[in-house]
């Protein structure tokens, strides 16, 4: 983790060391925009709006190591698309920082062939979906304005290293919903651990979600407060770090 943070911070010199921070910045932020997107619209070669009739709910998309995989319903046209291999384009418009942030400027296209990549069962309903991957051709980024605007070639090879599995993004969306849809465990492990009664606690967030810790912001009958907590290690992946915001805060988180 530390080379990790030491290279994002190294100043880029030139020759092919240049050429390998700037495939390393590049993939790192189409990553970002893969792991959280305001917006996304697939296209699939011979089918007419492929995603219609699916909500957010009947429509998912996952970033499993820079491969991308949706997951619909078994008899979804996006699934039949999947078992025939057809070509598809997904664009994503980018949902990093605050709807402001000029990180939104950015959209990431990803071009390749649809897999059927077995079924799925739901953990909350028991449904059965279908895993349909992408598998990539090429990947383009396009920032629309500012000095860094224009198309970038993201190097595959780059964009789907290991290095970037804790990417800016993905820390974004767990925070997210760590804060949306787990406020009752957050509420008791903040109690548990500030020594707090629950009935006092208005209101808890966590945020700047790292791999080697995040802070926690909550509001009490006493006023607005704020603690960094510092995990015992570095998580190497996402499952780690999962295991670890359960074992440091509390066994619901997910």
């Amino acid at each position: 983790m530390k080379r990790r943070q030491e290279e994002a911070a190294m100043p880029l010199g030139t020759g092919l060391d240049a050429a390998r921070a700037d495939a390393h910045r590049l993939a790192a932020a189409a990553r970002s925009i893969l792991a959280c997107p305001a917006d996304v619209h697939l296209v699939v070669d011979g089918v007419d709006d492929v995603t219609a009739g699916l909500d957010d709910a009947g429509l998912a998309l996952q970033d499993l190591g820079g491969r991308p995989v949706l997951t619909c319903p078994a008899d979804a046209a996006l699934a039949h698309a999947a078992t025939d291999g057809r070509s598809a384009l997904l664009t994503l418009h980018s949902g990093l920082g605050s709807p402001s942030s000029p990180d939104r400027d950015a959209v990431l296209t990803l071009s390749g062939r649809l897999v059927a990549d077995g079924p799925e069962e739901c953990a909350c309903c028991g449904e059965l979906r279908a895993r349909v991957a992408l598998d990539l051709d090429f990947a383009v980024l396009d920032r629309r304005d500012g000095p860094a605007a224009g198309r970038l070639r993201v190097p595959l090879a780059a964009f789907t290293s290991p290095d970037h599995d804790l990417n800016r993004g993905f820390l974004q969306r767990a925070v997210e919903h760590a804060n949306e849809c787990h406020q009752d465990e957050l509420r008791r492990a903040l109690a548990t651990r500030a020594g707090t009664r629950l009935g006092d606690l208005l209101g808890v967030q966590l945020c700047g979600l790292r791999p080697d810790g995040v802070v926690l912001r909550w509001v009490d009958t006493t006023g607005a407060h704020q603690h960094e907590l510092r995990f015992p290690r570095a998580a190497r992946s996402a499952a780690d770090l999962g295991e670890l915001l359960r074992s440091e805060l509390h066994e619901g988180l997910c």
